[in-house]
């Protein structure tokens, strides 16, 4: 039993009435930021390979960003966890005060007293980050006749993710159909689903790699965007749609509704297909 006189259960009864409101204000500041946090991952997809599932990035990267928030809180009791190369970094610009020191040199010593958590790549990012020129993310719009889940029957045809990015000229960064367009309903197929879709030879057994079902007619639709129907990349004979089982449909449609709704995906299960 608990005492509501307890100062500290008072307090964490009046924060779960503010906890909502919290919520929305730390995702507007995360929408500010997105945008940046998207380019960097599409760069890591590009540089890396195409087993780099930049959503999943993204949102490491969200999440460590609110880890290193907590050092703003911090009673200098509890330590908050910090990454290898934030760990690494400090000993080595000490390392070379020192032997800057013993040899007398002229250049100046580095300055001190950087916030915790603050990012090396300040010092000389600001300037590129400005030339990106770019918006502040807005959140993704679930709504309308496409993320109606009436739309999806029993004779809806479907794509994979993988044959939608190479119809659409992006086969070498799978995942940037993704980020460039979040506003397209995708679910990820689930052991059941993976297993269908391998017994009828519409992608190989993958193991724990992810596999993302879209929706035929979003993707032709996008073909014959300005963005992409002039474009000599385009092979929409790449898609290979298919019509899946009414079982798989019903879950499609419940995700679509959950979505819609504003609930959130189910993690990921692996890296993309």
């Amino acid at each position: 039993t608990f005492s509501f006189t307890d100062p500290t259960v008072s307090m964490d009864l009046l924060r779960a009435v503010l906890q909502p409101s919290i919520n929305e204000e730390i995702r507007a500041v995360f929408n500010k930021y997105m945008k940046f946090f998207q380019k960097a991952a599409i760069n890591v997809r590009d540089n890396v390979g195409e087993e780099v599932d930049p959503e999943q990035l993204i949102q490491e990267t969200c999440r460590s960003c609110l880890e290193q928030a907590k050092l703003l809180f911090s009673d200098g009791k509890k330590v908050v966890p910090r990454l290898p190369h934030e760990q690494v970094v400090p000993k080595r610009a000490r390392q070379m005060d020192e032997e800057l020191n013993r040899r007398g040199s002229p250049i100046p010593k580095k300055r001190k007293g950087r916030p915790p958590g603050q990012s090396l790549s300040n010092d000389r990012g600001v300037s590129g980050m400005a030339a990106w020129k770019l918006k502040v993310s807005e959140p993704v719009r679930r709504d309308g006749p496409k993320w109606d889940p009436s739309r999806l029957t029993e004779t809806t045809t479907f794509v994979l993710g993988s044959r939608a990015n190479k119809a659409l000229g992006m086969g070498g960064t799978r995942g940037r159909l993704y980020i460039k367009h979040p506003h397209l309903f995708k679910y990820a197929a689930d052991p059941q689903d993976k297993h269908w879709l391998a017994e009828q030879q519409h992608m190989r057994a993958t193991g724990g790699k992810m596999a993302y079902l879209l929706i035929e007619e979003d993707i032709r639709d996008l073909a014959a965007s300005d963005d992409y129907r002039d474009s000599v990349d385009l092979r929409l004979e790449e898609l290979k749609p298919f019509v899946p089982p009414a079982w798989m449909t019903e879950k499609m449609q419940k995700h679509m509704e959950t979505l819609r709704r504003g609930g959130d995906a189910p993690p990921p299960e692996g890296p993309p297909e």
